[in-house]
């Protein structure tokens, strides 16, 4: 059987609990582009009944990719559930890296140090975003 024919990913979708302080941190900190913005409030019932929609969210272009935040949780992230572990963006160098990890620090946001991977020839930086979701950048060595 072929494989299934991908040419990478179109979107990922994020549950949050605080949608301002979500975006704020992906907007202003990563400096993501806004690509579209779902109207209604996250306080509507509707949000919680419809997982479908992404009222009150919104949507990032991250090159040619989106990031949609839902703004739908309640609890926090965890790691060793089942679901997402990480999620990384690629960058162009290691010194998008140290430079990335001198804007999170101006940000007030603490993230690991640049740690060489040379089995997988990358380099990569990790921190959370408020919610505490596993994030982390990734550039080849």
């Amino acid at each position: 059987m072929p494989l299934v024919p991908t040419t990478g990913i179109h979107h990922i979708r994020l549950t949050v609990t605080d949608i301002r302080r979500s975006r704020s941190f992906y907007e202003d900190v990563l400096g993501f582009p806004v690509a579209a913005e779902s109207p209604g409030s996250p306080d509507d019932p509707a949000v919680r009944t419809d997982p479908f929609r992404l009222y009150g969210g919104v949507v990032f272009e991250v090159n040619g990719a989106l990031l949609g935040l839902r703004p739908v949780a309640t609890d926090r992230f965890d790691a060793d559930r089942v679901g997402l572990d990480h999620l990384s963006f690629a960058v162009a160098t290691r010194d998008d890296l140290v430079d990335a990890a001198a804007r999170l620090s101006a940000a007030g946001i603490s993230h690991g140090e640049v740690i060489e991977m040379d089995q997988f020839g990358i380099a990569i930086l990790s921190f959370d975003d408020p919610d505490g979701i596993h994030l982390e950048l990734t550039a080849p060595l």
